[in-house]
């Protein structure tokens, strides 16, 4: 499978971005996957800059390989962490984007070498990003854990690519060489994955979290968030459940409060990743968790997915 220019100006030998996963995509597990051929991304979520600069700084020490960083631009340390990646433009060389639009920093990145890469799931998105000068866009549907749109992966990419004349990335419901064959059959020129990376072997998640993921099925996981305007994907837990009949009860209200929910989710991501809390943590996770049967180190996870995709399409048995 050939990798197109663009892939190739990232230096990839593979074209699979790893899911810039808040509390998860750390230095160490960016560095794992760019030193096997990947994308290795940083997840700033919400993290202040200083915290960002020491993942930099981590991933620099592991790797002499091209890595990113994922802005999460409604987060109260954007312009912080936006200093620092600039900083940091000798090590950091994309940034993907979420929540937001990034085209204020663009002409900055750009200026210091840096690719801009946004996360869309709209094609009214993508199209914006690409005026604002976007290099290409992860088109990422609602099958992805964590924050969602509207549109499955399968109706969102095409569109996307249709409407667009940058690359795109596909993401959403992509965790092995089947997806990735499909992906580029929609028209994308790579793939990002989240979930399969979080039972990394260089994941730093907690135990209790991994467990979870490999035991989930093809229906572990639902979305919460969805009447309060913020729908995410989770796995089911009694978290999870308990958030959604709070949530459908406020509904039914003519003046729905919601600050329950947002005391009951504040710091669920932290409590599942660090802490592994089954009771009170949010643990994010795309619908093909009930696809990931075992912890792998990045560099196998990367080198499977490819090899299945590269047969897939090239018709080799």
């Amino acid at each position: 499978m050939e990798l197109t220019p663009f892939m190739k100006s990232l230096g990839l030998k593979y074209p699979i971005f790893q899911g810039g996963m808040a509390w998860v995509a750390d230095g160490k597990l960016a560095a794992a996957v760019s030193n096997a051929g990947g994308l290795g991304i940083i997840g700033a979520g919400n993290a202040p800059g200083s915290v960002v600069e020491a993942e930099i700084k981590t991933a620099k020490s592991l790797t002499d390989r091209p890595f990113g960083v994922n802005v999460m631009l409604l987060s109260p340390y954007a312009e912080e962490v936006v200093k620092v990646i600039l900083a940091h433009q000798d090590s950091v060389a994309v940034v993907t984007t979420g929540a937001g639009n990034p085209g204020k920093y663009v002409a900055d990145f750009k200026a210091a070498g840096i690719k801009v890469i946004p996360v869309v799931g709209s094609v009214a998105l993508a199209r914006m990003m690409e005026r604002v000068g976007a290099d290409a866009v992860v088109a990422e549907g609602m099958e992805s854990g964590g924050h969602i749109g509207k549109l499955t992966t399968m109706a969102l990419v095409p569109q996307v690519v249709d409407a667009v004349n940058i690359p795109v990335i596909a993401a959403g419901g992509i965790g092995d060489g089947r997806g990735m064959a499909a992906a580029f059959m929609l028209g994308a020129q790579g793939v990002q994955m989240g979930t399969r990376f979080l039972v990394a072997t260089e994941s730093k998640v907690h135990p209790n979290y991994k467990k979870a993921v490999l035991k989930a099925k093809d229906a572990s996981t639902m979305v919460t968030g969805d009447f309060a305007g913020h729908p995410s994907r989770v796995l089911k837990n009694k978290m999870a459940k308990k958030y959604i009949k709070i949530e459908k009860a406020e509904a039914l209200k003519d003046k729905p409060d919601f600050a329950e929910l947002e005391e009951l989710g504040s710091g669920s991501l932290r409590r599942a990743v660090i802490d592994g809390d089954s009771d009170t943590g949010s643990f994010m996770a795309g619908e093909i968790a009930g696809m990931v049967e075992k912890e792998e180190s990045a560099a196998d996870i990367l080198n499977d997915v490819y090899t299945q995709a590269d047969k897939l399409l090239s018709g080799k048995n």
